[in-house]
């Protein structure tokens, strides 16, 4: 995969980049501010599009789909996690977790269950009704990983998810993440600068003159 920006002067941010991740799996992409990680992250979300090369997710090939169908595949099949949680702050806790499932118009019974279930498996059951602006920055990142994963997604992309974080909450939530993600089944892509947090992947990749290349454990 390459991607380059700019018409007059092209400037090559990934050269040919490869990456694959198994089910049940979680890999970090680290790398300096400005070395084409969150590029490569929207490009794995259909978010931009590469100049060539091919993204396969759950084996439905992004390339062949338009605008259409690649958002409802990234609400039906892909959880996101941000660093800025971006959690809607006029809905409860529980109301922003459920808000994938409401818009993939799931009963009433069973999105309800399944947030209740997912709020639980992260640690912030007792805190559906509360709203964002009465959360801690760990609970708020618990909550956004909760709504990146009630919809039992093939793939979870976390960009720099514990950028506000203490170090303890960091390391909380992302062992959270990656023990939602393997006993779920699905795969998940992170990118930090964080060197704590890449050790919580399964595999390391670093990213440098566009050039992604695995580093040893």
């Amino acid at each position: 995969m390459c991607k380059s920006y700019g018409a007059v002067r092209p400037r090559e941010i990934l050269r040919e980049v490869t990456l694959e991740v198994s089910r049940g799996e979680m890999v970090a992409i680290t790398g300096e501010s400005g070395s084409g990680k969150s590029t490569l992250l929207n490009l794995i979300a259909g978010l931009d599009t590469a100049d060539s090369g091919t993204i396969l997710i759950d084996g439905t090939d992004f390339g062949t789909l338009d605008d259409s169908a690649r958002t409802l595949f990234r609400r039906d099949r892909l959880g996101f996690v941000f660093q800025a949680f971006h959690l809607l702050p006029h809905l409860t806790v529980s109301h922003n977790v459920r808000l994938p499932l409401d818009l993939a118009g799931m009963a009433r019974d069973e999105a309800d269950e399944r947030t209740a279930s997912v709020l639980v498996a992260v640690g912030i059951g007792t805190l559906a009704s509360e709203y964002p602006r009465t959360l801690s920055g760990g609970e708020a990142q618990r909550a956004a990983i909760a709504r990146a994963l009630v919809n039992a997604p093939a793939l979870v992309l976390a960009d720099e998810p514990t950028g506000n974080l203490d170090e303890e909450s960091a390391v909380e939530v992302l062992a959270l993440l990656r023990a939602n993600v393997k006993q779920r089944a699905g795969a998940g892509v992170l990118v930090t600068h964080s060197a704590a947090a890449a050790r919580m992947a399964d595999r390391v990749f670093v990213l440098k003159a566009g050039r992604l290349a695995e580093r040893a454990l």
